[in-house]
């Protein structure tokens, strides 16, 4: 029964789409590309990494980045060149500079802009002045009206 869990427990596990000719003979390259192609994007998935991607284009760069990494580049140069040639927008977890900010930091500005307009809206209805009390010939009408 256990081992009945433990292959439910692997067929949900996410798998890698990197194909066996893909992989570098040398193990420590390996992991080395497997780590940083876990940061990179898939341009065709949204949200998913090239590692996990089926898309030919993942393919692609997954080669790339190997091909990068046996010629000698360091994981930043191997990295940097993938950024420079499909933007920032191929990183899972863009850098916070430059243009970045803003987009990092849009949502807690728009919350606290939002928060503010609300307290100042419910503070501003609490200091509304009640209804306008009534005058004399109105509130005899009013009267006449509640007793028919």
């Amino acid at each position: 029964m256990k081992w009945l869990a433990l292959v439910f427990c692997l067929l949900a596990a996410p798998l890698a789409a990197v194909q066996p000719d893909e992989v570098l003979d040398d193990a420590a390259l390996e992991l080395r590309a497997r780590a940083l192609s876990g940061e990179l994007r898939c341009p065709v998935c949204r949200n998913e990494s090239i590692d996990e991607s089926h898309a030919d284009i993942a393919r692609d760069l997954r080669l790339m980045l190997r091909e990068r990494l046996v010629a000698g580049d360091s994981d930043a140069q191997a990295m940097q060149f993938l950024v420079d040639r499909y933007g920032e927008y191929i990183r899972l977890n863009p850098r916070v500079e430059g243009a970045n900010i803003l987009l990092w930091f849009a949502a807690p500005i728009m919350l606290l802009l939002a928060g503010a307009i609300a307290l100042a809206t419910i503070k501003g209805r609490s200091r509304a002045a009640g209804p306008a009390a009534l005058n004399v010939d109105e509130q005899k009408r009013l009267d006449e009206i509640m007793d028919k």
